[in-house]
């Protein structure tokens, strides 16, 4: 818990952030971000493909304060669903409103979002808005309830460590869902604190959407939480194309592999961009093995 604690203050300390961009990639950055530009994100892309891994990309960013970035930030999605289309290759496009404008201005992030929302459905895309922590939670879903009034091509994530996780859920029965456990910390006001809760948690909501006939995005790179989904998924005579697994770019490769061989749709996150320390960090907080990527590369004579 310690360790985990640790990251996520790094992952939003401004400090430690402008003295570590030089170090990104001694720290094993490389491993897991796909570059810095659109080209380099098609690439990484076309070639997860080639494996029968299907995908989705961020443009990393976030807490953006100032109108010029916000709309930047916009634009930049726009370009990549645009490159998706031009590359052919099977993508969609995950985003965070707070790189949008949210914390700006709400009507400047959702004028964002209907520029990118138009663009995606000229080129029959999906977009995932990303959920971040608590402080914006309601704000992500009153922005998506509105969104979803004129598109349709547009979903969010739900948070399994947030107790509220399973009445959000049951709100939203009928949309694209991305399942996850939660990266942020949270005060215990509002999430549970121990592992085992948060897991017990997670197989709930997706059992739960799963029987709504929901589409499920299955976020996890823990093999037995797989498993348990894809037995209950052949009790419940639940058909694949119900649902798709979700992995971190550079994680679990042979897993992500090995799942896609089986049948089950295999999505990948592919994020790209300068702005890649808030999302690295997390990645080490999650998962104490994730930390070798870091001290290896510190260690490196390469």
């Amino acid at each position: 818990m310690i360790t985990r604690n640790f990251f996520l203050f790094l992952s939003q300390n401004k400090f430690v952030k402008k003295r570590a961009v030089r170090w990104g990639p001694k720290l094993g950055t490389k491993q897991v971000i796909a570059g810095e530009s659109i080209k380099e994100a098609m690439e990484t892309v076309a070639k997860l493909n080639e494996q029968g891994l299907v995908c989705t990309v961020d443009h990393l960013g976030e807490f953006v304060y100032n109108r010029e970035e916000a709309i930047a930030a916009a634009e930049m999605c726009v370009q990549t669903l645009e490159a998706i289309a031009e590359a052919k290759v099977d993508s969609n496009l995950s985003l965070k409103l707070t790189s949008l404008g949210l914390d700006v201005d709400r009507n400047l992030c959702r004028d964002n979002m209907v520029k990118i929302l138009n663009t995606a459905k000229k080129y029959n895309n999906f977009v995932r808005i990303d959920m971040e922590d608590y402080s914006h939670l309601d704000a992500t879903l009153d922005l998506l309830h509105e969104l979803r009034r004129t598109f349709d091509n547009v979903g969010t994530a739900i948070q399994a460590y947030l107790f509220r996780a399973e009445k959000d859920l049951r709100d939203l029965k009928g949309v694209n869902l991305r399942l996850i456990k939660g990266a942020y910390k949270e005060s215990p006001d509002v999430a549970y604190q121990k592992q085992d809760e948060v897991d017990r948690n997670y197989i709930n909501i997706i059992k739960i959407h799963l029987l709504n006939g929901s589409y499920a995005a299955i976020a996890t790179h823990d093999h037995r939480v797989i498993e348990e989904i894809k037995a209950f998924a052949k009790e419940h005579r639940i058909p694949k194309k119900q649902f798709e697994f979700q992995m971190l770019y550079g994680f679990r490769t042979e897993l992500q592999k090995e799942i896609a061989d089986e049948g089950y749709k295999m999505r990948i996150y592919v994020p790209f961009g300068e702005d890649w320390y808030g999302y690295f960090m997390r990645r080490l907080a999650e998962r104490p093995q994730n930390i070798r990527f870091a001290v290896q590369g510190l260690f490196s004579k390469k």
